[in-house]
């Protein structure tokens, strides 16, 4: 028997209309949360305007802007010097917020 428990599935974290219960405190519950709203919500090589993300974020949680820096922050998504345009990040980051090792 591991020691560890294995990690619950994001889906306990929304309730039965898909809208977010809460945004998680423990790091990697939110990280996988992070993981799942940018697989579901954001397209690979397609650009966003702030407007579009929010817009997306919105149809889970109202507090978009949290969830849209977590994003950014967490390495999910990237965003121009400026904030205007958004896009998703080729690698998702590492476990634990570290940076990939190069190949």
């Amino acid at each position: 028997m591991s020691s560890h428990p294995s990690p619950r599935p994001v889906a306990d974290l929304f309730s039965a209309d898909g809208r977010l219960l809460a945004i998680p405190r423990r790091p990697a519950r939110r990280e996988a949360l992070l993981a799942h709203l940018t697989e579901t919500l954001f397209d690979f090589g397609r650009v966003y305007r702030e407007p579009e993300v929010d817009a997306a974020l919105k149809t889970v949680h109202d507090d978009h802007a949290a969830l849209r820096r977590y994003l950014v922050v967490g390495g999910f998504l990237a965003r121009t010097k400026d904030g205007s345009a958004y896009h998703r990040q080729q690698t998702p980051p590492a476990p634990g917020g570290a940076a990939p090792a190069a190949a």
